[in-house]
């Protein structure tokens, strides 16, 4: 299965998820449409067909392709955004709404993988927050305080699963994983015996209002609903939420261990920033540590390969490995204040929905996003609606200049064609190597194949005007902005644009 990365997860190399269509579709219509058939999309189409509506899921590639392939699948009550600072700005009702949303949403994982018979390695397991100094202990006890003030489960450890030295710890109870990409063939499955339709390798460009009814305009055909919802990890096009959104990048590793009683039978975080998180996989009957970390903003650094050198230096201090089959990377969106957003798209018909801003908690917030959106949608009250609802960001002064001035500025381009002799003279690139160079007062994308071929690009992304940069360990250009993505030959990987990057032809 393809992935919107050039490096291939764990999951994907073990168990690549079938390549499903659902239903054959009759007519261009249907109740409900949702665009992206990530973990967010396909539970809540999943979960609407159950309800007799009549759904249809359109992917720009296959189910997976996004995010929901590339996680180590943690399913935490704690989130990345701490409680002490939840409590600071929503109080202390609001954060105890996280927390139990974040408690339904395992148990709405666990109950499908229950009704659907999904074998997926699900699995409850002790969480661990690890502090190694004293810094990092004050404000463990902090946070310690916050969760149980909020009703997490959870109390000062004097064990921990993973060979760090630490000055102490705080244990969570009731925490879990799985395979991802099992769970969602699951739900995929489910999806389509229920009459859902899932359209896959169709990129959508606009949702438009036409009288009664909306129209999904579509790179193969146009498809009419009364409600939409954009379930892409952000929505496309220029909004008010790529304003509160920021682009991150995650490094994970899966080794396998000279000591088979090394592996964790837990799941572990430290307190650094970028922090590292820790977890077993079971696949084949064969073990492999997870460790992930690195962390930074898509675009922002010149060398995101050595991510992956520090995060695997890191772990052989820790660990005696055999081997690292599988090292891979991720993109996830950091919201402004600390939640994401879920709800009505601001600024879009009334009828567009979203769910954005994850952090590092997709899986979870995925699964509630999916639990609200139902009940938005088929008009049930909600008790986490409020709290996560896109109306809470305000507008921004400005905005419409921002997205007038920005919608067409591709278009300033004047650079067509060029020679490979030129493209050769700008700049000494090594084979799959790219880099943005200048030439005539302008801006170009370079890349070199595996054979020596040039590739050249216009490097402003179409999404905001921003210049794409280089990201050598996934071989993509990636937009340090908004962090759309896109292959070495221009074409987007990943939204919020909506179109590609323009060739120049080279003669």
């Amino acid at each position: 299965m393809n992935r919107d990365s050039k490096t291939t997860s764990l999951w994907q190399g073990a168990h690549p998820i079938s390549h499903l269509t659902g239903a054959s579709l009759n007519k261009g219509d249907a109740d409900i449409i949702i665009v992206g058939a990530g973990i967010t999309g396909l539970t809540l189409a999943f979960w609407l067909q159950e309800q007799g509506r009549n759904c249809l899921v359109i992917e720009a590639g296959n189910p997976g392709f996004g995010t929901t392939a590339g996680t180590t699948a943690h399913l935490n009550t704690v989130l990345d955004t701490p409680y002490t600072d939840i409590i600071d700005k929503f109080g202390k009702s609001g954060a105890k709404l996280v927390a139990e949303g974040a408690s339904l949403a395992i148990h709405r994982i666990a109950a499908n993988i229950e009704k659907l018979g999904i074998d997926c390695s699900f699995k409850y397991l002790d969480g661990y927050l690890i502090a190694q100094d004293q810094q990092q202990a004050e404000e463990l006890e902090k946070m310690l305080g916050a969760m149980q003030k909020v009703g997490v489960e959870a109390d000062f450890s004097d064990t921990i699963p993973v060979p760090l030295q630490y000055k102490c710890s705080v244990c969570l109870k009731n925490q879990a994983q799985f395979n991802p990409l099992q769970y969602l063939e699951g739900i995929a499955r489910a999806f389509a015996n229920a009459g859902g339709t899932i359209l896959q390798n169709t990129r959508v460009k606009s949702i438009e209002r036409e009288g009664d009814n909306l129209n999904v305009l579509t790179e193969n055909g146009n498809f009419t609903c009364r409600k939409a919802v954009y379930a892409t990890h952000i929505p496309p096009g220029l909004n008010l939420l790529h304003t509160r959104c920021a682009p991150y990048r995650s490094y994970v590793m899966a080794a396998e261990l000279e000591d088979g009683e090394a592996y964790p039978d837990a799941l572990a975080y430290d307190m650094e920033d970028p922090y590292h998180y820790f977890r077993t996989a079971v696949i084949d009957d064969k073990k492999f540590l997870i460790v992930g970390g690195k962390d930074h903003k898509t675009g922002h650094h010149e060398n995101a390969s050595q991510a992956f050198t520090a995060l695997e230096a890191y772990t052989r201090n820790l660990y005696k490995i055999k081997s690292v089959p599988y090292k891979w990377s991720a993109q996830y969106y950091e919201p402004g204040d600390g939640l994401p957003y879920i709800g009505h798209l601001p600024g879009a018909d009334e009828h567009i929905y979203t769910a954005t801003g994850f952090s590092g908690n997709g899986m979870i917030l995925g699964t509630l996003s999916a639990h609200i959106l139902c009940n938005l949608i088929v008009d049930v009250e909600d008790a986490y609606a409020s709290l996560f609802s896109p109306s809470r960001i305000k507008p921004v002064a400005g905005f419409k200049n921002f997205v007038k001035e920005n919608a067409d500025v591709a278009k300033r381009f004047i650079v067509d064609r060029i020679s490979s002799e030129q493209l050769e003279s700008l700049s000494d690139l090594s084979k799959e190597e790219g880099k943005v160079v200048k030439y005539q007062d302008q801006k170009l994308a370079i890349y070199k194949d595996g054979t020596g071929k040039l590739c050249a690009l216009h490097p402003v992304c179409p999404h905001a005007g921003c210049i794409v940069q280089w990201n050598n360990a996934e071989k993509s250009w990636d937009c340090p902005c908004h962090g759309a993505r896109y292959d070495t030959t221009g074409k987007l990987l990943t939204g919020p644009a909506t179109s590609d990057l323009k060739q120049i032809d080279i003669s």
